[in-house]
């Protein structure tokens, strides 16, 4: 797949009329014009285009080292021990809203990069996981309802014999912040 613009990209224009108003006989006009620089350009701004190949997709070798985490202060060991567990949670409540594996990995996949660009002493892991199964489950296709999410972490942290500290409506609140920004690591192709 080629990172830049196609190679046969010229620069194209889309002339639109705008009805009469119903003073005269004014029209707008819009221009949208394709340049070969590798974007769009829709009046007086550049709009670029999405390239997606697998230098995008992975995680550059100099974030891997010291994560967020670690420059808080977290040992790696600690920090292999949460991901571990953070994706067991994600399989555990994957299979109790029998989700498809494939939203699980996609679920693990999405919690392994959030955490490499924010801290796990800053964020909590429980509901980064859940955001992250809500999500993935939407991106496969496979939806479920945020109520229900929560309903099986919260049966799953019972399991494990502690209670769930926020409401219902607070962590609703919380999974949908982290929703977002993965959202937005997703459609900018970088995170923050």
């Amino acid at each position: 797949m080629a990172s830049g613009p196609h190679p046969t990209a010229t620069a194209a224009t889309a002339v639109s009329s705008a009805a009469p108003s119903a003073g005269g006989s004014s029209s707008g006009t819009t221009t949208t014009t394709t340049t070969t620089t590798g974007g769009i350009l829709i009046g007086d701004r550049l709009y670029s285009e999405v390239s997606l190949t697998i230098d995008h997709s992975l995680i550059p070798e100099e974030r891997l080292s010291p994560t967020p985490s670690m420059q808080d202060g977290l040992d790696l060991p600690s920090e292999t021990d949460l991901r571990i567990l953070g994706c067991e949670l994600i399989q555990a409540a994957g299979i109790l809203l029998r989700l498809p594996q494939v939203a699980m990995a996609t679920g693990q996949v999405l919690f392994h990069r959030f955490f490499y660009s924010k801290s796990f002493v800053k964020h909590s892991f429980e509901i980064v996981a859940m955001a992250c199964i809500n999500l993935a489950s939407k991106i496969e296709e496979a939806p479920r309802r945020i109520r229900d999410v929560i309903n099986v972490f919260h049966h799953l942290r019972q399991l494990r014999g502690k209670r769930l500290k926020a409401g219902s409506l607070n962590t609703a609140v919380q999974v949908n912040i982290v929703v977002k920004f993965c959202v937005d690591c997703l459609t900018t192709g970088s995170s923050s």
